[in-house]
């Protein structure tokens, strides 16, 4: 079975991780929000987030927790999104959105994301839109 644990060593943390995946990393723009990807040489992939024009921190914090959840379940997108440019290692990859980007859901999130990612590599799998879970559930208590 496929862990869909998000350990720590998936994630950029430090300031100068972002700062060097900014300055030498290719981008993918989309229409509220950025891709910015770089091959790494640690053997897995890694996620950070910049979320900017959200004031209210418990939707900054929903919003991250929905990309981070995207993440989990699409393990591979980063590698795959950087195969698109010639890439062919592990990617640190940071999503950087703007002012009007909130999606309402993690389905919507996902037809957001997925189609900057590749349709057909050959010989890999592909990001596939998440399935069996409530969207709205995420962040909620229960």
């Amino acid at each position: 079975m496929k862990s869909l644990s998000l350990p720590k060593t998936g994630l950029l943390t430090k300031s100068w991780e972002y700062q060097h995946v900014y300055k030498h990393g290719k981008r993918l723009r989309g229409k509220d929000f950025s891709l910015i990807f770089l091959a790494n040489q640690r053997g897995e992939d890694r996620l950070g987030l910049s979320i900017s024009g959200v004031k209210l921190a418990v939707q900054r914090n929903r919003l991250k927790r929905m990309i981070r959840e995207f993440y989990r379940h699409n393990r591979s997108f980063p590698s795959l999104l950087g195969a698109t440019k010639g890439i062919l290692e592990t990617v640190d990859l940071v999503i950087a959105t703007r002012r009007p980007f909130r999606p309402k859901n993690l389905h919507e999130l996902s037809s957001l994301l997925l189609p900057y990612g590749p349709t057909n590599l050959p010989g890999q799998a592909t990001a596939q839109p998440l399935q069996g879970r409530d969207p709205r559930d995420i962040g909620n208590k229960r």
